[in-house]
This record gives structure tokens, C-alpha cells and sequence, in this order.
């Protein structure tokens, strides 16, 4: 009798223990808790488009440019690149590009180039999941904040920029949440001028953004 007590009490904890294990984080477990950390991925480039930039070298963005966005963000994160302040995060944000600067390897530069506007806003959330699955995201875990760039319009007076700001279970590899901005860009320099979408997305998070997608997903 003794030993089915303590066989069935072992089983019970083996459960439970298993149960924690799988247990995920949820987007409303993010929002409530300020004091969870957040891990800042980068930016995705793998389904971006220039568009009506004829001017644009693809080996050259694909080469140098997309790193060397992707390299200025972490260098003047949070001074310039605010993440903790936009997420309400304090101090609690790390960052790790490796997995975004492998993806961002895999690009095929001819496809960079577009002259269809109708891809500055053609992604699904179903094709932000696949691109979230497509990150080698091996022994992380935690919240991931990772942007998908999807496209890059340029214009005579006025250019835009579309992005996904992506928030992720990183050891599940699911999206807790995906949020697509636009943004004017500006600056000078092919670099800070389409880094600038980022700058300013962050911006707007901080400022309004947050707060509605907390009410959104955790009122």
C-alpha cells in the first residue's frame, strides 16, 4: 500500500513537472509583467522589397547595408534605439542578432529590387509565422522582439517604410504578437535613411502604441 502511495505520488510530480515544462509564455504574461525579459533579435530582411529605388544596388544591401542597419541598432540601443523604454521594460533587455543575421545571409539579392508598390504591403501574419520558424532560435528561450522588414518604398518627395514588429516565445518559436507599421523615412545615407523606420517605430511605441497594444492584448 506504501509503495502504490509513493508510485502514485512520483507519477503526480513527474506530471506536474512535465506540465511546467510546456508551459509557455503568453502575450498577456508580457504586458503584465514589467519585470519579464525581453530578448531584441533584429531586423529581418528576408521578405523586404526596395521599391522604386532604381538607384539601389542589391549585392551591396545584401552584402554590407542590411548588417550594417541591423549593427547600428545594437550599437546605439538605448540612446538612439530606445527597445527597454518602448516596451516598459527597465533594464530588462538583452540582445542577440546571430539568428536574424544568419536569415538575413540567405537572401537572394535579385529579389531585392521591386517595381510593384503593391508589395509595400503584401505579408500575412501567416507569412510573419513562417519567417518566425525560419529563425534558428536553437536553446532560446524567453521573449524575442524581432522586426520584419517588408518593404522599402522610395518616392520623389516622401518614402515609406512597412514593418512588422514581431514578439515571439522564443523556445516554441509562436508569435505572441505581430503589429505592422509605416513610417516616413529620413536621413542621410542609404543606412540611417531606412534604419530610420526602426527609430521611429520605436518611437511611437513608446509613445502611444504600447499602451493600446496592452489594452488590446491584456485588458
Amino acid at each position: 500500500m506504501k509503495l502504490f502511495k509513493k508510485q502514485h505520488w512520483i507519477i503526480a510530480l513527474v506530471l506536474f513537472s512535465g506540465s511546467m515544462a510546456t508551459a509557455q509564455t503568453t502575450i498577456k504574461d508580457f504586458f503584465n509583467d514589467k519585470g519579464m525579459a525581453l530578448t531584441y533579435l533584429g531586423i529581418d530582411y528576408y521578405k523586404n522589397r526596395l521599391i522604386n529605388d532604381p538607384g539601389g544596388n542589391p549585392s551591396d544591401i545584401k552584402g554590407r547595408l542590411y548588417n550594417s542597419m541591423n549593427e547600428v541598432v545594437v550599437n546605439e540601443m538605448p540612446k538612439n534605439y530606445d527597445i527597454a523604454g518602448a516596451f516598459n521594460r527597465g533594464s530588462f533587455v538583452n540582445s542577440d542578432i546571430s539568428a536574424v543575421t544568419a536569415r538575413n545571409e540567405k537572401v537572394d539579392a535579385k529579389d531585392i529590387s521591386s517595381g510593384n508598390e503593391a508589395d509595400f504591403n503584401r505579408l500575412t501574419e501567416a507569412d510573419i509565422a513562417a519567417e518566425v520558424k525560419a529563425l534558428a532560435l536553437k536553446d532560446k528561450d524567453g521573449v524575442g522582439l524581432v522586426f520584419v522588414m517588408e518593404g522599402m518604398k522610395k518616392e520623389e518627395k516622401k518614402s515609406y517604410g512597412s514593418v512588422w514588429v514581431v514578439l515571439i516565445d522564443m523556445k516554441s518559436k509562436k508569435v505572441l504578437m505581430a503589429e505592422r507599421m509605416e513610417q516616413e523615412a529620413a536621413g542621410f545615407g542609404f543606412r540611417n535613411f531606412w534604419v530610420s523606420i526602426i527609430k521611429k517605430s520605436l518611437v511611437e511605441i513608446e509613445k502611444k502604441k504600447y499602451k493600446a497594444w496592452k489594452s488590446k492584448y491584456a485588458g
